[in-house]
């Protein structure tokens, strides 16, 4: 897609598109603006996409949202964060070929999110010593775990990793998926290369923002030169880290002018880290089994369940609630880009629109309701019924994965099945 000219988004934000309408992202047109965020199912047990899956993600089609992204996709065995996680690879290739199809059969587009956890991550053993990361030193996801020390990637490394991005994008292709997300958020690998806070490489890789965000340009131009003329290519980044030390929404201005410039389709912004600042990324204090549900020893799960309790501040919900963050973004890029945060009402969907966001992405409020998007095009409903309680978070470590605690739970004997079988 053309980069926008500051004239065109004026003209935008002056006569702001519907949701409703279609967009164009890359190389993809979509039926309307509503994305449903990539949010973890916990319905791949042992890496395999279950029926469930397929149902979740059908919904989310069916309900008239645009396009769904399949959370976590990781490029390779040790890019996963959990074991019950999806690896692009040859054996996931048919499950995954069902859960497009569905989606498709509903007039939707499915996006496979894809990426590598680096030093965060719960899986059992790793094919290295120490998880892989920017730098090296104390590992603060790795505490949880008891894998206390992580390793600086080398260049070698780092290649083949860029390698291992445009390979899963390929097999998503392969497996039907009109769009890739490449996750640069939220304290994975990439995250860890753009944060200050992580990254202390004295290299080429380290340095001010714009420094920091070479390696994860370079994984995107791979990304692109493998399936940029076939698929969407979008990214996710936080536009804050919210804490001390971390990245700040000119850090974030800076990483964005790096893709804008390296050709993403569109950025989803988004904000928070998984291990410092979770609560930043949903708007709102999680369950604390949302931490501790993918840690097996009981001492580290408690541990882990009290540091919950004891460190997020207990700040009420508020509906678009990054939003004054991703406006500045929004003023100093001129590609598309994606509002995500709190989007509970057409209000919401509404103010995105006019403050010239080209997409809406909502998570929480479509596993509540995945006809929601139907609702809002018929008038029917302008809210979403969605408590922002974020139970359905913990629920992904759960047999029946991810779901609305208000609604009736999953079957897990449907998370059980193979999607293909």
């Amino acid at each position: 897609m053309p980069r926008s000219s500051p004239l065109r988004l004026k003209l935008l934000m002056d006569n702001p598109p519907t949701a409703f309408d279609p967009v164009q992202i890359g190389p993809l047109r979509l039926r309307n603006r509503f994305i449903k965020s990539a949010t973890n199912e916990g319905m791949a047990p042992n890496g395999v996409p279950s029926k469930l899956l397929v149902d979740h993600h059908q919904a989310i089609a069916a309900g008239g949202a645009g396009m769904t992204t399949v959370a976590y996709c990781a490029v390779n065995a040790d890019g996963r964060t959990f074991v019950d996680q999806i690896e692009m690879n040859r054996q996931t290739l048919p499950h995954l070929r069902v859960l497009t199809d569905a989606v498709h059969a509903q007039g939707g587009a499915a996006c496979a999110q894809i990426t590598h956890g680096g030093a965060f991550n719960f899986l059992p053993e790793l094919y290295t010593r120490y998880p892989r990361s920017s730098s090296g030193g104390i590992n603060p996801a790795g505490i949880m775990v008891g894998r206390y020390f992580k390793k600086a990637m080398s260049e070698t490394e780092m290649h083949a990793t860029a390698d291992a991005f445009a390979d899963a994008a390929k097999l998503a292709r392969e497996a039907g998926f009109d769009a890739v997300e490449i996750h640069m958020g939220h304290g994975y690998l990439l995250s860890q290369f753009i944060s200050p806070a992580y990254n202390k490489r004295r290299d080429q890789y380290g340095g001010d923002a714009t420094e920091r965000a070479r390696f994860p340009a370079e994984v995107l131009r791979s990304v692109l030169d493998a399936i940029g003329n076939d698929l969407a290519v979008i990214c996710k980044l936080s536009t804050v880290e919210g804490f001390k030390g971390g990245a700040v929404v000119d850090d974030t201005i800076a990483v964005g002018r790096v893709l804008q410039d390296a050709g993403a389709h569109l950025l989803v912004l988004s904000a928070g880290m998984n291990v410092e600042t979770p609560w930043a990324i949903f708007g709102s204090p999680l369950p604390p089994a949302a931490m501790s549900g993918s840690i097996a020893n009981p001492f580290l799960k408690a541990m882990a369940g009290l540091t919950m309790r004891l460190r997020q501040p207990q700040k009420p919900f508020e509906p678009m609630y990054i939003l004054e963050h991703s406006r500045r973004v929004r003023a100093a890029l001129q590609m598309p880009l994606a509002y995500l945060g709190g989007v509970q009402s057409m209000d919401g969907v509404e103010q995105a629109m006019a403050d010239g966001f080209e997409c809406v992405v909502m998570g929480r409020a479509l596993i509540h309701d995945p006809d929601l998007v139907n609702q809002f095009q018929a008038g029917s409903t302008r809210e979403s019924g969605c408590t922002a309680c974020n139970e359905c978070v913990a629920l992904m470590h759960t047999p029946g994965g991810t779901a609305c605690i208000l609604k009736q739970p999953n079957d897990p004997a449907r998370n059980r099945q193979p999607a293909a079988a």
